[in-house]
């Protein structure tokens, strides 16, 4: 702790719990609640609770305040118990409703009130204590407004240190306010929990909690911006410590000395060093490309400037770049890097491997007790308070007449399942999103409590989302479990599927997006079929096909007298469909003969992907349903424009059809370094081109990355695929992708747990009989109440924990078998 902490402590402050008497509670004196008060000091800081004994409710609590004491006396708060039980009275010793909240003191003045179940471990206490008390070191903002109105005011006078996590009470927040106590005084501290302002400051992935450096000490005009530096490690108190130093340090250092001998505050932090080689003649610009490199690198690593000119040692004549590792058994590198980009990539790469490897040795040490990701991710926000009333609950008695009375949208789910409540998460941003622009109703069902209406729904899995309209049948949701794919379904059921044209200009205006803009951000293709009126069979095959696909892409028909204009215009025989393309403002024509419904589900659904896209988790599968093998292109960042036109240009003259074209962007979806690294051992260049067959043999072709990619190089070597010319650099296992544990059977589990709960339950009670009686035979004095009866209270409680336990320890898995 600095010597020179805030002055909420000097101020002093007392932190008040009530509590129930426990015995391992924290080993410190027991006072009286008079002898307490009258020891609270100014410039004291104290952490207390109130006891009564006789009642095992808070036990859990006082286990994680017992292991707390020992970090809260680290930050000068020292921990005492105060025993209730005496003849003294005092209000913190109140009502059964006082023993479940917390209050924080400072001096003998309550500062604040908390529930006790967001005291819920270690983390979370030393969390809200830190946080109540640096109050004025740690801003907490909740719109993109007040971020920018604290970056104005501090600009030309102070640094701030800007952080998103989930929840209140995490370990990410633990860390925030900890590196908060040390350097609060130093940088202004900003704090969120709303998702929407991470959304709108940068491109990383939102999922995980985030800390930003500004740079605005600097700023003197205050028109510009700050410059913003992203965390890339883990939130915790170390890399939150190593982050803000390497912030403090100097940005560009010039040294003259032997590289092997130099050392700054990076290295002792663990982190590399990167020596830019340059000599006196060309001192500005090399100087420049330090700046630049230094920038790029901020927070990674730390950059010099070192003068060959000066060197008394001799290095490669062709290096200009050297790199030198934390680790002391690790050789200096010298490298002839030719490009800034280079030199940030292969940095980064080797410490991306690096950090990968840590993880799948983790992985493998704890592969026997690692528990369900969606589960752990639920159990992290559990004290996330969720806007609920966005949505109606319903019930038995409320369902019917709540579904039939309005258009509805109905989430079927169970309150103990992981993967339930985490949806639950993404139905609630739904209801935010439509929160006064939709007329159709959100509403759930809490199947754990209601399993009669959700059995009579037919809902056999969880979670289940269903549409209820008047005089039609329930349509089921069936895209991925997120926000974005369940809202564009809502919108586009705001019409018909297919919604039906009665003129042609009507159909022009639906071709062109007039007629339904609002809809062209969820659906960027329309589809139009044409059938003249006697084509009765073929206008039901494409209504089924239609109602198929309402919610995940805009159908019409026309088939009015006058359709022969539009098969004319857009030189297509009856029946046809039109697809209008609206992002290229393109119309294709696709005439439909002997097809029937699933043909045309087909044909829309193949036309609907991108000709070139961009994969990401979410739509890896939608492609690999092709069965054909991808053509991928790894980029780390955007994609670049030539080699965008040269791909896009040979699919569009079909020479691609064999394969699947797309790319993927490393730095969205990191998780293709992953996949770079299994195909290659260790991260090449990008970005680079890759063939991979998973549908046959599991084969992996590098495209030569000494050849550009151009129409004729790309294919060349396509053909030379073909024709079993080229060898494989990988060739991917053949395996079953399976949960690495494997999957329980916790209904047969449950039932051998309560049949054995059963077993022990009639001489339980008889013992609880014989003890009833005992106390009858004994009303005045309460307190002859033997060790043993406390004995056989506490067996009977542990062994109703110890049949939970063994019924939630299955349920962690259950999501292993989806």
């Amino acid at each position: 702790m600095m010597p020179s902490s805030f002055s909420v402590f000097r101020a002093g402050i007392s932190f008040v719990m009530m509590c129930i008497f426990y015995t391992s509670a924290v080993d410190s004196p027991e006072l009286s609640p008079q002898t307490f008060f009258s020891t609270l000091q100014p410039g004291k800081a104290t952490l207390v609770y109130f006891c009564q004994a006789e009642s095992p409710r808070t036990s859990m609590f006082l286990e994680e305040l017992n292991e707390a004491a020992k970090p809260l006396q680290d930050y000068g708060i020292s921990v005492a118990k105060v025993n209730c039980v005496t003849e003294e009275t005092s209000r913190y010793c109140g009502s059964e409703k006082d023993l479940i909240k917390a209050y924080l003191f400072r001096g003998n003045i309550p500062l604040r009130e908390f529930p006790t179940d967001t005291l819920f471990d270690v983390d979370a206490i030393l969390a809200h204590v830190l946080f109540a008390l640096l109050f004025n070191e740690v801003k907490y903002i909740t719109t993109l407004g007040d971020l920018q109105n604290i970056e104005n005011a501090l600009k030309g006078k102070r640094n701030i240190a800007f952080s998103y996590v989930r929840a209140i009470g995490t370990p990410e927040h633990r860390a925030v306010m900890e590196a908060a106590f040390v350097y609060g005084t130093t940088y202004q501290f900003v704090l969120t929990t709303e998702i929407a302002v991470l959304e709108s400051i940068g491109p990383e992935d939102i999922e995980y909690p985030h800390l930003y450096f500004f740079y605005c000490k600097q700023v003197l005009d205050l028109t510009q911006p700050c410059r913003r530096i992203l965390m890339k490690q883990s939130l915790t108190t170390l890399n939150i410590h190593r982050f803000i130093k390497t912030m403090e340090a100097p940005l560009l250092t010039e040294v003259a000395g032997d590289p092997t001998q130099v050392s700054t505050v990076h290295l002792q932090l663990g982190l590399p060093l990167v020596f830019i080689v340059g000599q006196q003649a060309t001192y500005e610009a090399d100087r420049t490309t330090a700046e630049w490199v230094a920038w790029r690198l901020l927070g990674k690593a730390g950059v010099l400037l070192l003068l060959r000119d000066s060197l008394e040692v001799d290095i490669p004549h062709d290096t200009n770049v050297i790199i030198r590792r934390a680790e002391e058994d690790t050789q200096v590198e010298f490298l002839a890097l030719s490009h800034i980009d280079l030199i940030v990539f292969h940095l980064e790469s080797t410490m991306n491997v690096e950090e990968m490897v840590k993880y799948e040795d983790m992985a493998e040490l704890n592969i026997e007790i690692q528990d369900d990701e969606v589960e752990e991710t639920v159990y992290r926000d559990r004290k996330r308070q969720l806007p609920l009333e966005l949505t109606l609950e319903l019930t038995e008695e409320t369902f019917h007449a709540t579904v039939t009375a309005s258009d509805s949208i109905v989430l079927f789910y169970a309150g103990w399942q992981a993967v339930s409540m985490a949806f639950l998460q993404s139905y609630i941003d739904v209801a935010i999103k439509l929160k006064g622009t939709s007329t159709m109703l959100l509403a759930r069902v809490n199947c754990a409590d209601w399993s009669h209406v959700c059995t009579e729904q037919n809902v056999t899995e969880f979670p289940v989302v269903k549409m209820y309209k008047e005089g039609q049948n329930p349509v089921s949701y069936t895209g991925m479990l997120g926000t974005e794919d369940l809202l564009k379904f809502i919108q586009l059921n705001r019409i018909s599927c297919p919604v039906n044209i009665t003129s042609v200009q009507e159909a022009e205006e639906y071709l062109n997006g007039e007629l339904y803009k609002d809809l062209i951000s969820y659906s960027s293709m329309s589809v139009l079929g044409l059938f003249s009126p006697t084509m009765t069979r073929a206008k039901e095959e494409f209504t089924e096909a239609g109602s198929y696909l309402k919610g995940y892409v805009t159908t019409g028909i026309y088939s009015e007298e006058d359709v022969l204009r539009l098969s004319s215009k857009y030189t297509v025989t009856l029946p046809a469909l039109l697809l209008a393309r609206h992002k290229e403002g393109k119309i294709e024509s696709i005439p439909l003969v002997n097809v029937h419904v699933h043909d045309i589900v087909q044909i829309i659904t193949n036309a609907s992907l991108e000709t070139f896209p961009e994969i990401t988790v979410e739509n890896l599968p939608t492609y690999l349903r092709l069965q054909k093998p991808l053509l991928i292109l790894f980029s780390d960042g955007g994609i670049d424009l030539q080699h965008e036109k040269t791909i896009l240009r040979l699919a569009k003259k079909k020479y691609l059809d064999s394969v699947t074209p797309c790319w993927l962007n490393l730095k969205k979806t990191p998780v293709g370094r992953g996949v770079l690294q299994a195909y290659f051992g260790t991260l090449p260049p990008l970005p680079l081109l890759v063939v991979v067959n998973l549908h046959s043999g599991g084969h992996v072709f590098a495209f030569p990355s000494d050849q550009a990619v151009t129409k004729q190089n790309l294919l060349l070597w396509l053909k030379k695929l073909e024709a079993g010319l080229e060898s494989p650099i990988k060739v991917l296992p053949a395996q079953e992708w399976k949960p690495p544990l494997p999957a329980y059977d916790f209904l047969s589990m449950m039932d051998a747990a309560a049949s054995e709960h059963l077993a022990r339950k009639v001489p339980e009670c008889i013992k609880e009989t014989d003890m009833h009686e005992s106390d009858k035979e004994q009303p005045d004095d309460k307190s002859a109440i033997t060790e043993e009866s406390i004995g056989t209270s506490k067996m009977k409680h542990s062994s109703r924990s110890s049949w939970l336990e063994e019924i939630k320890k299955p349920l962690r898995h259950d999501n292993q078998e989806l």
